[in-house]
């Protein structure tokens, strides 16, 4: 089993900044993709960003040019800069882990961005 414990949501104003991280314990073997994935309130899941263990990454339309995510492999933890945050930004925000075959998911952390 993997745990993963996210941190770093909250409220924001437009325009803003913040840096989610999530970090991975317990029967780790070798991590593939991690990725973040949101859920607006009303709105389907919808895939931010991945980045595989060799760093390759992919991003939303949406978010793209204002969200880098990146990863630290020694530390089994992935990051999500979120810059110039708009009040379409706001859900709660999932890390998700793939430790084939299974994908696990944190509790996830609510980010916030008034207009």
């Amino acid at each position: 089993q993997v745990q993963l414990v996210e941190s770093g949501g909250g409220l924001v104003q437009a325009g803003g900044s913040l840096r989610l991280s999530c970090a991975a314990s317990g029967r780790i073997f070798s991590i593939n993709r991690m990725a973040w994935s949101r859920q607006a309130l009303g709105k389907q899941r919808e895939l931010v960003a991945s980045i595989t263990s060799g760093g390759d990454t992919n991003y939303a339309d949406s978010v793209k040019g204002r969200f880098t995510i990146s990863r630290d492999n020694a530390k089994n933890t992935v990051y999500l800069q979120m810059n110039s945050l708009k009040p379409e930004d706001s859900a709660v925000y999932y890390c998700v882990v793939t430790q084939r075959p299974y994908d696990y998911w944190g509790q996830g952390t609510q980010v916030t961005v008034s207009s």
